[in-house]
Formats: C-alpha cells, structure tokens, sequence
C-alpha cells in the first residue's frame, strides 16, 4: 500500500512593500483637499512664528538703541524723562504698578468668575442660565474706553467710603492706609480691571464645566457624593486646565489695558507703599499717554518699555502652559 507523504514545506513568505510604496499608496490616498488644508495650516503656524519673531526683532532694535543713550538704570531709575540731554529714563514704577494692579485684577475676578460659571453649569436653573449668559457674553464686548469713562464718571466717586474703611481696619498695614486724596489709586484701577477681564474668564470657564463628562458625575452622586462634593472631585480637576487657560487671557488683557487704566490713573513715577495712594502706572498707559508728544528718542524709549511689557506676557504664557502640562491627566482628551 503506497503511502503518499504530504509536503510539509511552509509556503515563502509574500514580499514585504517597501518604504516607497508605502508612502505612494498614502499619498494616493490621502485627497487633495486634505493636503491642501494641511498646507494652510502648516504655513499659517509658520507665518505666525515668522511675525512673532519680526515683532520681538524690531523691539529689541529701537530699545538697544533707546537703552544705549539711557543715563539712568533702565531696570531701577524712578524717573522718565527723555527729553533731556541726556535722557535718563526708567522702568521700575511702571512694572510695578503691571504687576500689581494685574494681580488685584485677578485675586479678585478668578474667584469670582469661576464661582458664577460653576453657577450657570451646575446649580442654575436653565431659562435663568441664557440671560446670565447673555449678559455676560454682552460685558465682553463693552470697549476698553467705555469702562474707562464709566470707572472715572462712576467707580472713582465712589470709592471713598471703601478707602476709607480699609485705612480704619486695615490702615495699620501700610498697605491700606489712606491720607484721603482722590481715589484714583493702582486698587482703583485693580478693581477696574477685574470687571474687565471678569466676563472673559467666566465664559471660557462655562464652557469647559459644560465639557465634563457626564459619567464622572454621576459615578460621584453613586457613591453618595454631595453636589458640591460633585463639583470638587469631578468637575473642578477636569476643568483646572481650562480655568488656567482663561486666567492667563484674563491676565493678558489686564496687563495690556490702556485706555481705562489711562483715564482712572492719576500718574506720578514713585511708588507708594500704600495701594490707596495716588500715583504709579502701567507700561500700557505710559506709552498711550506719552506717545503722541515723545521726540525721536522718547518713541525708542517707549519701545523698549513695551519690549520689557512682550517679555512679561511671554513669560506668563508659558508658566501657563507648564501648569497646563503638568495636569494632563484632568485634559479633554483623556477623559
């Protein structure tokens, strides 16, 4: 009996394509319309960094030359006057009253808009939510010169009382104490510019507590969490990013404000040790308000005080985004 045997051979592997045909059978896949879109967009990025870096180039050229025939410290000289020969100029007053008037700005308007959005998501009733929202969206779009008139016509008269009732309480600090001039002081402007920036971070920070999944939620009231109990372990960690994010836009347009801080000022370059006391300035509202009357030397001068003003945003922005990477975990994305 003939057995017949079975080739138990494996059959040749089939041959693998190569690096070139991979990418022709992806580029024939991909359509047109698609590598059109990814060439915009790459160009648009490049284009933008190509401005930023223009921008940053001309600064540091005019302040160089602004700085070379500065007779004073740039960085510590209490004093700007370019008009004489030399000039002798500075920036120590107005970074100063930056900072602090945008960190008044944003003590105050954070907490406050991150309370309001957590209101309109999340403990508000929903035909009382739109015309909150509404409003908000509508402060948003009021221009910089009509708070400006509205802090000088209506905010400025009226805070006397609350100056004086911190110099009362508070005044033994130093910080609150008040001689009982006009109110037109860097807290005055503070607060101005927290109402300001309060509808920008209120409505970015709406819409990222909408974005929270609703699984988290409800798992949390499972386990017996209260509502605020929700909000603390489910919506606040998932939306810190974001929060942060509106912050820093908040932040942004309290450190370039120029009109309204221009108006509600009264400007000297001292800096008092007092918030309530009038006097200091911001670098926006030193350029607004010298610029039209700067020689040749005052405009270089001012140029390098918005160049130091383009270093500090830069700098915010991106201890923003080294806060935001490090919270990757709360991000849409990996939700």
């Amino acid at each position: 009996m003939d057995i017949t045997t079975q080739n138990t051979e494996a059959p040749p592997p089939a041959p693998q394509p190569s690096a070139a045909s991979h990418k022709r059978a992806r580029r024939g896949s991909t359509r047109a319309g698609d590598r059109v879109f990814l060439g915009l967009s790459r160009g648009s990025g490049i284009f933008l960094l190509v401005i930023m870096a223009a921008i940053a180039v001309f600064l540091a050229y005019r302040a160089s030359l602004a700085i070379s025939n500065d007779h004073g410290n740039f960085l510590t000289t209490f004093e700007w006057n370019t008009n004489l020969t030399p000039p002798v100029f500075g920036i120590a007053v107005l970074a100063f009253g930056t900072v602090v008037s945008s960190i008044i700005a944003m003590a105050l308007a954070v907490p406050v808009a991150v309370g309001i959005a957590l209101f309109l998501t999340h403990y508000s009733p929903r035909k009382m939510a739109g015309p909150i929202a509404y409003v908000i969206d509508l402060l948003a779009a009021v221009p910089s010169i009509v708070y400006g008139l509205w802090g000088a016509l209506v905010l400025v008269p009226h805070m006397a009382g609350l100056f004086g009732w911190l110099n009362d309480y508070l005044g033994w600090t130093g910080i609150f104490s008040w001689q009982g001039g006009a109110p037109r002081s860097l807290l005055t402007v503070g607060i101005l510019l927290a109402i300001m920036i309060l509808p920008i971070i209120t409505n970015v920070s709406r819409e990222v507590f909408r974005q929270v999944p609703q699984i988290h939620e409800e798992a949390a009231l499972a386990l017996g969490a209260t509502r605020w109990e929700v909000i603390r372990m489910a919506v606040l960690p998932f939306g810190r990013s974001g929060v942060i994010s509106a912050s820093m836009l908040g932040l942004g347009r309290a450190l370039g404000e120029t009109m309204a801080v221009a108006t509600v000022l009264s400007p000297t370059f001292d800096i008092q040790t007092s918030l309530l006391d009038p006097g200091g300035g911001t670098f926006a509202q030193n350029i607004a308000s010298k610029f039209g009357e700067a020689t040749d030397q005052g405009r270089d001068a001012l140029i390098a005080s918005g160049l130091v003003l383009f270093v500090i945003t830069l700098l915010v922005n991106g201890a923003a985004r080294v806060i935001i990477a490090r919270r990757k975990e709360y991000s849409g994305a990996n939700a």
